[in-house]
């Protein structure tokens, strides 16, 4: 593999510098004040002034690039760190713990996520008679890599096609077939691969997560979870807990603990009721399994998030 030479590492940087202060400007042109916007399906545009304490989500398959700040996503006891010069890939639905570790009111945090959807990056693999493969076969459900400047560059001109909703329509979907090419090509290329194509293991242990979401409520049978799945008891625990860095009972405790949340605040039932729509039997389990994940008992903490969004707060 030839070289690079000084003038051409230069020039690169230079590149993503310029990438970087566009990219910047114009998602600050986008969201006025402090918060998400999703200016077309899928794309996502965030801003923060202040770093943030852990917020608790659930990311779906992503692909997150940042402008300016720093943020970090705990996945299990495992954390990853990520900042302009990095970006973020999440393959499959997974209850995480983020937080803004780098942002102020001059220079807010501002990134970008844009949702994988892996039976276009399956259809991308399929029609190219090529190996894609370069990268490490990891099979974590994060990781980051290096962000290089033809990444950038694609992101760049998906976002710029914002302002325009006519070509957006045209030219989005070509630009996204771009980047997932080079995701593809990437660090994190087989570990997407992989996630995508049936008959990987980390391909079941997706099919798996999406059992789990699909009734979370119910009582967890792994032998018969690892039996649909054509895996024995002990392979399944295994490459769930390397995909996932949790074991399934755990994925599914953090899956009932946000979904209780989201009706305490949304459909404003109380901590028993959401508990037990949960699958929950007993109320006091579930306020313990609560507080130790979101720091406070049920509702003292819906109490400070209603608190936090109201006028004046």
């Amino acid at each position: 593999m030839a070289l690079k030479s000084p003038q051409s590492d230069d020039r690169d940087a230079r590149r993503m510098q310029a990438g970087r202060d566009e990219l910047a400007e114009r998602i600050m042109s986008a969201v006025a004040g402090d918060g998400s916007l999703e200016p077309q399906p899928g794309l996502h545009l965030h801003r923060q002034s202040a770093a943030t304490g852990p917020l608790h989500v659930v990311y779906k398959p992503v692909f997150c690039v940042i402008a300016q700040g720093s943020k970090e996503v705990h996945v299990g006891a495992k954390r990853y760190r990520y900042d302009p010069a990095h970006y973020l890939i999440a393959g499959v639905d997974l209850p995480v713990t983020a937080r803004i570790v780098q942002a102020t009111k001059d220079e807010p945090y501002l990134g970008l996520s844009l949702d994988l959807d892996l039976s276009l990056v399956a259809a991308v693999i399929a029609e190219e008679a090529r190996q894609w493969s370069r990268g490490r076969t990891d099979l974590n459900a994060v990781d980051v890599s290096r962000l290089d400047a033809d990444l950038l560059d694609a992101v760049l001109r998906l976002v710029r096609l914002v302002d325009a909703p006519a070509e957006y329509r045209v030219l989005a979907p070509l630009v996204t077939r771009e980047i997932i090419c080079r995701l593809l090509m990437g660090a994190q290329g087989d570990r997407l691969r992989q996630l995508a194509v049936a008959g990987g293991r980390t391909h079941h242990v997706a099919r798996a997560i999406a059992l789990l979401r699909e009734g979370f409520d119910q009582p967890l049978r792994i032998e018969s979870m690892a039996r649909k799945l054509g895996m024995s008891v002990s392979s399944f625990h295994h490459h769930f807990k390397a995909v996932t860095a949790m074991s399934p009972l755990q994925f599914q405790k953090k899956l009932r603990l946000h979904e209780a949340r989201r009706l305490m605040l949304g459909e404003d039932l109380d901590a028993a009721q959401a508990g037990f729509r949960v699958g929950y039997e007993d109320a006091s389990h579930f306020s313990r399994d609560y507080k130790r994940l979101f720091g406070a008992p049920p509702l003292r903490d819906v109490e400070l998030l209603r608190q936090a969004v109201r006028p004046g707060a």
